[in-house]
């Protein structure tokens, strides 16, 4: 069961919840004999993993013949991603997307996932994802009210700078480095020898180009979409992590299906998912040539200097019997 603190926590954030759940609704309602579900998050319409869950909101319209409705909310219309994050906790909305690196900071386990380099490949990455550790992790949030469905392909995370080309760990020293509200990724950037400042990403732009940091680290698509290109001008792809996306939903909702409607959901995320890992392809594809275009200049460092500092990470989980049998099952896995 979640501890008291994180209890008190919660129930805190249902007092402000009760505004929002008058305004909104509950996470699903029955309309005409239909059940609409409300799925909210943060993206831009743009993003490949919005029209994923767009196609996701086809599938289980065509798989339920219509009864069961997706009602899908992008652009942080009912608030960022940790609050559409509570939202789902609390019941107001049915279903988000999330960052692995985000849910570390409610479900512990999670934070296996952000620890750079974890992933040889591609192909362990979604081998991971797709086989018995991924499925047991989509499990793991259940005493918090959350469920997981899928994985989205969030590619990996790479920095980009201001003023200098990040060619070796060295090149971080001294700079202020954004990164999420994550203590792995603070955790990791300290290792690397730079010093990180978490930022909401609504704030970032602004603090690039105010020279609050000196840089950030995304993936291609995102640092392109965002327009930070526009301010950082230097892109390593280092690709020091690899942390998925997760499409999570209301454990009150899930509670709330019969055994054909949780079906229906279920194989509609996960035919979204593989939808996605396409259109990402795509998208970093394009991500990189638009930003080359616009007068980035793009550099593919020697990743082993990286790998070499961030590799005693691993150590400070020893003691953690769970965390570092994850973690052993995770790098001793084979493609």
């Amino acid at each position: 069961m979640p501890s008291t603190m994180c209890k008190n926590n919660l129930w805190q954030r249902i007092s402000i919840g009760i505004g929002l759940a008058l305004l909104l609704g509950l996470s699903s309602c029955n309309v005409s004999g239909k059940r609409v579900i409300k799925l909210a998050h943060a993206l831009d319409t743009s993003h490949p993993v919005h029209a994923a869950m767009e196609f996701m909101a086809r599938q289980v319209r065509e798989k339920s013949g219509g009864k069961i409705e997706i009602s899908i909310y992008p652009s942080q219309q009912l608030g960022t991603e940790s609050q559409c994050l509570e939202l789902v906790q609390i019941g107001v909305i049915g279903i988000t997307k999330v960052s692995a690196a985000v849910m570390e900071g409610i479900v512990p386990e999670f934070k296996v996932l952000s620890l750079p380099y974890i992933f040889r490949d591609k192909a362990h990455y979604f081998k991971v994802l797709d086989g018995e550790i991924g499925e047991e992790l989509l499990g793991a949030g259940e005493d918090y009210w959350l469920r997981g469905l899928c994985y989205y392909d969030a590619g990996s995370r790479s920095f980009y700078s201001r003023d200098k080309m990040i060619k070796t760990p060295d090149d971080l020293a001294g700079m202020k480095i954004r990164v999420m509200q994550s203590n792995t990724a603070i955790q990791m950037v300290k290792y690397l020898g730079g010093s990180a400042t978490p930022i909401s990403w609504g704030e970032l732009y602004t603090a690039l180009q105010g020279g609050v940091v000196d840089a950030a680290e995304n993936n291609p698509p995102s640092f392109y979409l965002s327009h930070h290109y526009e301010v950082c001008k230097y892109y390593s792809l280092n690709e020091h992590a690899s942390i998925p996306d997760i499409l999570v939903i209301s454990s009150r909702l899930w509670s709330d299906l019969n055994t054909v409607e949780r079906r229906w959901i279920k194989e509609a995320a996960i035919e979204s998912a593989l939808y996605q890992r396409e259109l990402w392809k795509e998208s970093e594809r394009h991500a990189l040539e638009e930003l080359q275009k616009a007068g980035v200049e793009v550099f593919y460092p020697d990743k082993e200097p990286f790998m070499k500092r961030v590799e005693a990470m691993y150590d400070n989980y020893k003691d953690d019997e769970k965390t570092y049998s994850l973690i052993s099952r995770i790098r001793t896995s084979n493609n």
